[in-house]
């Protein structure tokens, strides 16, 4: 493991503004920098980058780091590969800790680095078997697109990777999701005649598998199961290979298969990622709408693919932004993406991604089928049957009232009000300016104040009490830092403290400071807090101990009451 002051050194002799600019062009906003986030689509700049904190931050999509975590989120470059790089760019030289635990000692690298040698077997088998090429040739995959996605094959063998693993019989292979353990403890491949087709996270680590069967045999697909790295709810088969295209559109499109975007990449639509055997979930599209605007759902237009959409558009609801667009295309009976774009080519695809059917369409045509609109009942029903639906979009106010005024439209009847009572779905949300008025309170100040200068933490008294959440952090960080036997930089300690139970005060906070000028005195405003906390304080002990007779007071209390009343010049 690269020593964690290394890191430090690297990171604080490491301009955060030349390394950003040098892949996304900067314009100096004030004391920072700024650009359109190369996260997300936009149109006005949100991506900020503070020289002073060598710390970057979108207020749009939320992504936020370091130098290191730039290189890794923009790049795909694994963690050692950037610090690798950033060493390079300034003359250092990675060591390695040796007290410290080495990397092929984390669970997690290790399952990670099973998986890579199992794909570079599947790969090296490929080339063996001619009628697993042949199958890709007819399937009208070239050479350059296989090598693209790293499609391999698993040989019908029932202890085919045990030459090639370092241990097949220790349990790592099994937590990989590689091999089965069966009756009586025998051993045997999960993968067995498939082509297969290696699951990338969307910082390119591999974490799973999905595969073909290449005869006749079922089930057809075959995926990981779910382990330490692979979780199929959440994942997206092409988010890392597709990425550019998907950044450069501003739109992504969900299909059901693996092969559909292969095809379609090769084809030339290369914007398109797969769910993993299962239906689309909310974190998935939460996950979609922090990189584009546009969300195009594609199925087969048949029962099971109008089935497929419904569950989407279900899952889509809780998650849905104002300013963003989702769309379905049924493609015709017994057509999926890839054999469409293979019959009828790129342009046809791209003219039927041309006439979606929007959510609120898609919505209200299933909801109203089969009913009559020009009757009451039938009015009523569907205003009854939406109601349920409407009270999932949370998250979309201007849409929410507009999916209802629709519903009015449609129905002739005034649209219900949300319920209070109805709790929508939630999903981890991206990380957001903050616009709660009752943030700005003096914790909330003291609380900016230590994130700009951790020093400061020092001069808050151990009686500190937090009465806010902004309170609750701030004795977070007075811990993390109390804890420490070294002095912590605010660049390190904003990083820390992004995620995590006091991550959405604390991500407010930082926000608010990348907007801070040249005006704002942020000394003085910390002192102001922190001398308004302590003679709140005061005046809670004043409140606290005056209602005790002299006699009842022990001597902590009795000068703990002179104290407050001298803080408060009585």
């Amino acid at each position: 493991m690269i020593p964690q002051d290394f890191i430090q050194t690297l990171l604080d002799r490491t301009d955060i503004v030349e390394v950003i600019d040098h892949q996304v062009p900067l314009k100096k906003a004030g004391a920072n920098y700024q650009a359109c986030c190369p996260f997300h689509n936009e149109k006005s700049p949100s991506f900020t980058v503070s020289p002073t904190k060598q710390f970057y931050h979108c207020f749009g999509c939320g992504a936020h780091g370091t130098a290191i975590t730039f290189l890794m989120q923009h790049s795909g470059m694994g963690f050692i590969d950037a610090v690798t790089d950033l060493a390079g760019r300034i003359g250092l030289q990675v060591p390695e800790d040796a007290r410290g635990p080495r990397p092929e000692n984390d669970l997690n690298t290790q399952l990670n680095a099973l998986l890579e040698t199992a794909s570079q077997h599947y790969r090296n088998a490929l080339k063996r078997h001619p009628a697993a090429i042949d199958y890709l040739k007819q399937r009208g995959i070239t050479g350059t697109t296989a090598a693209h996605f790293e499609i391999g094959y698993s040989e019908a063998e029932w202890q085919g990777l045990a030459a090639t693993l370092p241990d097949y019989a220790d349990a790592k292979p099994e937590q990989a999701g590689l091999v089965i353990v069966g009756e009586q403890g025998k051993r045997y491949d999960r993968f067995r005649d498939r082509i297969m087709f290696p699951i990338r996270n969307e910082r390119g680590r591999l974490i799973g598998f999905g595969g073909r069967i290449l005869g006749n045999g079922k089930p057809k697909y075959l995926n990981s199961p779910e382990t330490p790295l692979f979780h199929k709810g959440r994942e997206l088969y092409g988010l890392f290979e597709n990425r550019r295209g998907i950044q450069q559109s501003d739109t992504v499109v969900v299909v059901e298969g693996y092969m559909d975007v292969v095809m379609l990449t090769q084809a030339g639509a290369d914007n398109a990622v797969a769910t993993l055997g299962t239906a689309v979930t909310a974190e998935q599209v939460h996950s979609l709408l922090r990189r584009v605007d546009h969300i195009l759902f594609a199925f087969d237009g048949d029962n099971a693919g109008r089935k497929a959409a419904w569950r989407a558009l279900e899952n889509c609801l809780p998650t849905l932004q104002d300013g963003k667009q989702i769309g379905f295309v049924f493609l015709p009976e017994g057509e999926d993406p890839d054999s469409f774009v293979r019959t009828q080519g790129l342009d046809a695809w791209k003219n039927l991604q041309k006439r979606p059917q929007a959510l609120s369409e898609f919505l209200f045509n299933t909801l109203s089928h089969d009913l009559n609109l020009n009757a009451p009942e039938g009015q009523v029903r569907l205003t009854t049957l939406a109601k349920p639906y409407l009270d999932q979009v949370r998250s979309a106010p201007l849409l929410a009232r507009s999916l209802r005024q629709r519903l009015s439209e449609l129905t002739g009847v005034a649209a219900p009000l949300p319920s209070r009572s109805t709790a929508p779905q939630r999903v981890r949300q991206a990380p957001r300016p903050s616009s709660k008025p009752l943030l700005r309170g003096p914790e909330f100040v003291v609380l900016q104040g230590i994130l700009h200068d951790p020093q400061r933490a020092d001069r808050i008294p151990a009686t500190f009490q937090a009465r806010q959440p902004a309170g609750e952090a701030v004795l977070a960080l007075l811990g993390h830092l109390r804890s420490r036997p070294e002095p912590i930089n605010s660049r390190d300690l904003i990083e820390q403290f992004h995620e995590g139970d006091h991550g959405e005060i604390c991500r407010a906070a930082v926000e608010e400071i990348l907007r801070w000028d040249d005006r704002y005195d942020a000394e003085a405003e910390f002192s102001g807090a922190l001398s308004s906390i302590n003679a709140q304080a005061s005046r809670l002990d004043v409140n606290r101990l005056s209602g005790k007779r002299p006699s009842e007071l022990t001597a902590e209390e009795r000068t703990a009451l002179q104290t407050a009343l001298l803080t408060k010049k009585i």
